[in-house]
């Protein structure tokens, strides 16, 4: 009942809520949360961006990336039955034993006599089966994998652990290209959390001594988080930007209006002043991997490239109300984010929203068994939208290329605070 309180009163589409809903027969709280929201979600507007979740591991992760895991996100192609390592926590336990990006998990066990086949297991349950043979998410579970990487096949045995997932990975989060015409600075970051910005501002500090004009921002694992952290992107790469110029409209609904706030570029002594920006994002880039690159459109135009697949389509944001007794907090859908030009409807993703409004696209494929680094599908292409070369475009329609391959982030059955802002994260 305080869950369905909270949502009355704060939820943005309040005409989508059921005028009655008894909790009676719901198993959990997210059960009625889910039933509660289900029109809004049946019309794409809050994809399951309602839900709750834990005061104090949302806290960690948020200020710190802290979390109990492997260290490792896992896709998965359900046409195939196969799932692999798109990316690997240089902190976490997973990298410590050989694991990285590119891997293909081939088996799965509780102890090295238990492997069970990957293939097997989504013969069984499908992702869910996957998922669950991973474990939960709680320090000290051990599982054995065994896993092919480079030609070579490999078992390890690992255990979850308590640590801090680096925002920017220190091997290839920010790197630096010696391109005709000048410099292109690429920086990749994880997640939106508090721990970003000093290697931030590092980066851009970097690029500023470095004459870097030409940017690629990768965001193509980033289901976003704090809204703070978008807006430091705005100030680092708004060097130029007038006092008055706005960055981003916060747009709460109307009983709320007294909420409503405008965010205006801040003057940042790391800032650099671009000339091309390009965005490279998958199906899992949202929220927050949205909303900077809307925001500077209307400064860029034609100078700001979306790259690689369509996004995932939210264009709205969250609000925390606690329930300190139960170590309960609830996410709550509550305002929506435009640009400067008060543009910001792409529920359906940005690669059919911004050409329209001036912005281009280039599609490009997220080359998982490969490092990110020069030669990468995507940040080649990249590179080539931000130097004035040609590309083809992303679908009109939006559609996005990993589901229509059947590649998608392995989900858990119950997400702690990092799996709901990094899907796939084990």
């Amino acid at each position: 009942m305080w869950a369905e309180a909270q949502i009355r009163e704060n939820y943005l589409f309040p005409d989508d809520l059921p005028a009655n809903l008894s909790p009676d027969g719901f198993p959990t709280v997210q059960a009625y949360i889910d039933a509660l929201v289900a029109t809004a979600r049946a019309a794409g507007k809050d994809r399951f961006f309602t839900y709750i979740t834990s005061i104090a591991e949302e806290n960690a992760f948020f200020t710190s990336g802290q979390t109990a895991a492997f260290g490792m996100r896992v896709t998965y192609d359900s046409n195939a039955r196969r799932a692999f390592i798109l990316d690997v926590f240089e902190t976490g336990p997973a990298f410590a034993a050989g694991l990285d990006r590119g891997a293909e998990l081939l088996a799965i066990g509780t102890t090295p006599d238990t492997l069970v086949p990957v293939a097997i297991l989504f013969a069984q349950g499908g992702a869910t089966a996957v998922s669950d043979a991973l474990g939960p998410s709680q320090v000290g579970v051990t599982r054995t994998i065994r896993y092919a990487l480079n030609g070579t096949t490999s078992t390890v045995t690992i255990a979850r652990a308590e640590f801090n997932i680096p925002p920017v990975s220190p091997r290839f989060g920010v790197q630096v290209f010696d391109e005709p015409g000048g410099k292109v600075g690429y920086v990749n970051l994880r997640s939106f959390i508090s721990s970003a910005e000093t290697p931030l501002r590092d980066a851009f500090t970097r690029f500023r001594g470095e004459g870097v004009t030409r940017l690629i921002i990768d965001y193509r694992y980033n289901g976003g988080g704090l809204v703070r952290i978008a807006e430091l992107w705005g100030d680092l790469l708004g060097r130029g930007r007038l006092a008055s110029d706005v960055f981003s409209f916060t747009v709460y609904r109307p009983s709320q209006s007294s909420r409503n706030v405008t965010r205006l570029f801040r003057s940042t002594p790391e800032a650099v002043a671009p000339t091309d920006l390009a965005f490279i994002t998958t199906g899992t880039s949202g929220s927050a991997s949205e909303l900077v690159p809307n925001a500077m459109l209307p400064y860029f135009q034609n100078r700001l490239t979306l790259v690689g697949s369509n996004t995932s389509g939210k264009p709205v944001g969250q609000i925390a109300v606690d329930r300190a007794a139960c170590d309960d907090r609830l996410r709550i859908v509550a305002f929506a984010t435009q640009n400067a030009s008060r543009q910001g409807d792409y529920y359906n993703g940005l690669a059919p929203y911004l050409p329209s409004r001036g912005g281009k696209t280039c599609a490009a494929a997220d080359q998982y068994q490969l490092p990110i680094v020069r030669n990468e599908a995507s940040v080649a292409t990249a590179i080539t939208a931000v130097t004035g070369g040609t590309c083809n475009a992303i679908a009109a329609d939006g559609t996005i290329r990993e589901q229509s391959l059947g590649l998608q982030p392995l989900l858990a059955r119950a997400p702690n605070a990092a799996q709901w802002q990094m899907p796939g994260t084990f």
